[in-house]
């Protein structure tokens, strides 16, 4: 039998290839810079498959390609990170499947109050709104403040009333109601008044009894090499007080730096608030120089455990190399990039 010998050449590269170390868990890779890449989320939480019927998931899977869709046309086209960003939450927001614009959950009192945030990687410029409860796209609103005004964060009346006087489409309150979270409501309700709390002190089952931190958030590199990364969410169910949580938060909720990384983030936003989740991951990279992956991996699975918190994140890097780590049980998550696309919801994908 003849022997086959291979040249060295071709050994070397076996051996240098059994030795690349295993893909860091929730990141993908290319050999080169992608040309551009977007990725997306719908809010992670207790998202089990035992518990989803096959017609839910696969109304969930569509609503997150038609999301990916829609910003990838934006890349693909030459648009911006930014255009990209805005017009795919934009659709997200009327989704009645997701907690933000259209599907929000309920206050105590049984309004929607909605929270959105902006941020162009190009010049960290950033826009935010807290407590709007009139305004359809949440999302325009938050780069309408960034574009048009000399803040970063408007909220309630003051945000209604810029909006209104900057075009904004403005709706009756009830456009954002849905029966499902009408539902969710009563039953924090009941299980707020079964628990008797005496202090007014609310934990999460109370406020959020689908264990479902619901947000919508995407990131997204352009041709040119531009971040941009937004996030919307209609809060907890149950909340009081005009709670707003991390999804309007610059450096918490929404972070973007061309010199790193595009961030969005979905949890239990009292936690990524005190501990600057979306910041933290971009610092990891600047000040210590890990990998996208890497970062999101230490924040998300490491620190934010160690803290109590839950939730997760989405990202995108110079490379268009996407992270997307969680904590929780799920995450309804996807990305683009040129020729690659995945939609996942459960922890195993």
């Amino acid at each position: 039998m003849k022997k086959t010998i291979l040249p060295v050449a071709a050994i070397a590269a076996l051996i240098t290839a059994c030795e690349q170390p295993s893909q860091p868990s929730g990141e993908t890779r290319s050999p080169e810079r992608a040309a551009y890449s977007l990725a997306i989320h719908g809010g992670a939480g207790t998202i089990l498959r035992a518990e989803m019927s096959p017609e839910k998931e696969a109304a969930y899977r569509a609503a997150l390609d038609t999301a990916l869709n829609i910003g990838e046309t934006v890349l693909r086209d030459g648009g911006t990170a930014l255009d990209a960003v805005e017009q795919t939450i934009s659709w997200l927001e009327d989704c009645p499947l997701f907690n933000a614009g259209k599907g929000a959950v309920f206050t105590h009192e049984g309004k929607n109050e909605l929270d959105a945030s902006i941020m162009d990687g190009r010049g960290q410029q950033a826009g935010a709104v807290g407590g709007v409860t009139n305004v359809r796209h949440p999302i325009r609103l938050a780069r309408a403040v960034m574009e048009r005004s000399p803040h970063v964060f408007l909220s309630g009346r003051g945000a209604e009333q810029f909006a209104g006087e900057n075009g904004l489409e403005i709706v009756d309150p009830k456009w954002f109601f849905t029966q499902n979270r009408w539902e969710s409501l009563q039953k924090a309700l009941q299980q707020e008044a079964g628990q008797n709390n005496k202090h007014g002190q609310l934990k999460l089952p109370d406020h959020n009894p689908d264990h479902k931190f619901g947000t919508v958030g995407c990131v997204a590199l352009d041709r040119e090499g531009h971040f941009a990364a937004g996030t919307s969410t209609g809060g907890m169910t149950n909340k009081k007080w005009n709670r707003i949580g991390d999804s309007p938060v610059i450096g918490a909720g929404t972070y973007a730096d061309d010199a790193a990384c595009a961030v969005s983030c979905t949890g239990h936003g009292e936690f990524f608030i005190r501990y600057a989740v979306a910041h933290d991951v971009w610092a990891l990279m600047m000040y210590k120089g890990l990998s996208l992956a890497d970062a999101a991996d230490l924040v998300i699975n490491k620190k934010l455990v160690e803290k109590g918190g839950q939730g997760g994140l989405i990202a995108v890097d110079k490379d268009g190399h996407i992270a997307m780590p969680f904590n929780s049980e799920g995450m309804y998550r996807g990305f683009a990039k040129p020729g690659e696309r995945k939609i996942m919801i459960f922890r195993e994908q």
